[in-house]
């Protein structure tokens, strides 16, 4: 039988400190498996660390941390194999509450290489483990020679605990769980494995949960074919050397696929990645993955997982990576990311800045790379990730500045050009008679192609700006490019967009305009179309319906989330500009005609074709254009 050493009170500022731990430290109860196999974790990599200093000199043995349950018990255990407690280190460490329970042991080692690495935080996270029990059982043996006998210590949850000497046959910790009738859903093998995977899964020391039936070969049955037996082996719940954690030099495409894979079992092979490894000002490694991104960009947001020292904290990630690159896969690890004591938050510090700006930098410069090593490949990758760059260009000034070189636009020749050489090619022919260079642009080549065709007759050349953000980052551009303006290409008339000092006379009177202006306002009878007579050369369209590009690039920024006066602008009553080309012989036509019934007829025939090449005509007014056109042919 145990002989009691002690008996007494926990030495805490506070008199019941745990029902704090229950309620708020950790809303999160699953993370108690968390707290408590990292702890496990730190001890045996102090043991091996002392192994390598010289300070431990024993057998090492196997260090696999294992946890296991009994349903029939109640209980959860994790055990380890590593440095260890005597009774008055438990008594220093778990009674006193440190916070931090290696104050001495930095003491001791802080003048060694590499002593940040043994430090270890058995303190508070230990007391996670009251939130789903009843009474935890700590059993514990140090690694120090002279120590053959464990210590055993017991607490129900309240300040009293008791600490007896106890035989313990191996070194290291088993911390045994009584749950408590709240928490007895944790005593399922799935629950458990399921948090292990999500916490523990690339812990830097094997973790083993249960064991596993496998089919192996063993050797040919009396066909000659391969004979296979079951046999039953531990089950490794993690990858103790994830990749993020090796060298670059080390790592091969294949190895990057597969943790890809590793990491989104069912997602489309990633593009290209990023992998970091910084050691100052800051620790910082891992590895970003550039993934196929479709319009719906939001769905695709807190894929990057954040972790410690390999143990997982949180895909919420959004205060250390920017904005625009949540879109992004991977993994990151610091230990020099500041959490509260819970780790279920992170908090504002100038490292978390300073992170931020290293991954847009890195991010930044390895695009740049690409470019310069292999254009064509960029220009074949550039349709999915231009959404990047656009989103960090808007929104990082930083970004923009690096993305500028790099950055590309594309026409509906799909051909790609640079900032630059984009100017050089169309200054000279879609330059207005105001200095400015006018860049034309579609957002849609179907419905826009014929205004796309009369602008290519003119020798115009026209960008594709059809995704997403292109609303927003044409603003971003028009601001950024000095004397460069941008026209929807079905923004007005194609003399209107690029205005030149050459101007088409018209064909007919003042009073024959006068007189076709009326005809086609009769025609139209709608209170948001604006009729104008414009002078257009006669092979161009003879009636054409535009929304101004203001009144466009406001309704689009308010349907991709443009606050303010966007969204002011996106529930006002579309209003559009009717232009008839009285140049046409459509219009001469229509004045011929002596039956006003029949011009009127012929003027709503033409306002009709404008309508449905914009893809405006439904419903009634699209049955009766098509019973008009019957009837015209006939």
């Amino acid at each position: 039988m145990a002989e009691t050493i002690e008996k007494g009170s926990i030495s805490i500022n506070t008199e019941n400190i745990f029902p704090i731990i229950k309620k708020f430290l950790y809303s999160d109860h699953e993370i108690f498996l968390r707290e408590l196999v990292s702890n496990a974790v730190d001890a045996t990599q102090k043991l091996k660390k002392l192994a390598s200093m010289g300070e431990f000199t024993g057998e090492l043995g196997d260090l696999t941390i294992e946890v296991s349950f009994d349903k029939k018990k109640k209980t959860i255990t994790v055990s380890d194999r590593g440095i260890g407690m005597t009774g008055e280190e438990i008594k220093k460490y778990i009674n006193q509450i440190a916070f931090s329970g290696a104050t001495e042991f930095i003491e001791k080692f802080k003048d060694k290489a590499d002593a940040k690495d043994i430090i270890g935080k058995f303190g508070l996270g230990f007391y996670s483990a009251f939130m789903v029990s009843d009474r935890v059982v700590l059993h514990s043996r140090s690694y120090k020679a002279m120590e053959t006998e464990g210590a055993r210590w017991e607490c129900d949850g309240s300040t009293e605990f008791e600490l007896t000497s106890a035989p313990k046959d191996q070194r290291g910790t088993d911390v045994i769980l009584h749950v408590n009738e709240e928490a007895e859903e944790f005593l399922d093998e799935f629950r458990l494995k399921g948090i292990l995977e999500k916490y523990c899964k690339f812990l830097p020391v094997e973790i083993k949960f249960g064991t596993k039936e496998e089919r192996v070969e063993d050797g040919v049955d009396k066909d000659g074919k391969p004979a296979y037996k079951n046999i039953t082996r531990d089950r490794i719940i993690n990858n103790p050397s994830p990749l993020w954690a090796k060298s670059p030099k080390d790592i091969t495409d294949e190895d990057y696929l597969k943790f890809y894979k590793e990491l989104y079992p069912f997602a489309e092979d990633p593009l290209f990645w990023i992998h970091l490894n910084v050691d100052y000002p800051f620790n910082l490694t891992g590895v970003l993955y550039f993934p196929k991104v479709k319009n719906d960009f939001e769905m695709n947001k807190n894929k990057i997982q954040l972790y410690s020292r390999q143990v997982f904290i949180t895909d919420e990630v959004k205060d250390v990576v920017p904005d625009f690159l949540m879109l992004l896969h991977g993994v990151l690890d610091s230990p020099d990311i500041p959490l509260n004591v819970s780790r279920s938050y992170l908090q504002s510090d100038s490292n978390v800045k300073k992170i931020s700006q290293h991954i847009t930098k890195k991010v930044a410069d390895k695009l740049q790379e690409m470019f310069k090593k292999d254009r064509r490949d960029f220009e074949k990758k550039w349709d999915d990730i231009n959404i990047f760059v656009k989103y960090g260009m808007i929104s990082d000034e930083k970004f923009y500045e690096r993305a500028k070189d790099f950055a590309l636009l594309k026409n509906t020749q799909k051909k790609y050009y640079t900032f630059e050489e984009y100017r050089e090619y169309v200054k000279d022919l879609q330059t207005d008679k105001e200095k400015h260079v006018i860049y034309l642009y579609a957002s849609d080549i179907g419905k826009q192609h014929g205004f796309i065709e009369t602008a290519n007759q003119k020798a115009y050349d026209v960008i594709v700006f059809d995704g997403v953000l292109d609303s927003h980052f044409v603003n971003t551009l028009e601001q950024k490019l000095d004397k460069v303006q941008f026209r929807r290409v079905d923004s007005d008339t194609i003399d209107k967009l690029i205005v030149k000092d050459e101007k088409v006379e018209s064909v007919l009177s003042q009073a024959d305009q006068d007189k076709l202006k009326g005809i086609f306002e009769k025609a139209i009878s709608n209170q948001s179309m604006t009729v104008t007579i414009e002078s257009l050369a006669p092979d161009y369209l003879p009636v054409t319906v535009t929304m101004s590009e203001w009144a466009r690039r406001m309704k689009d920024m308010a349907r991709t989330g443009g606050g303010g006066m966007y969204s002011f602008m996106g529930a006002m009553p579309d209003q559009y500009a009717v232009s008839i080309n009285s140049n046409h012989k459509v219009a001469q036509k229509i004045l011929q005609e002596e039956n006003e019934e029949q011009q009127t007829r012929l003027a709503k025939q033409a306002y009709d074709l404008a309508l449905l090449s914009q893809g405006m005509l439904t419903g009634p007014d699209l049955t009766n254009f098509i019973k008009r056109s019957v009837d015209l042919v006939s």
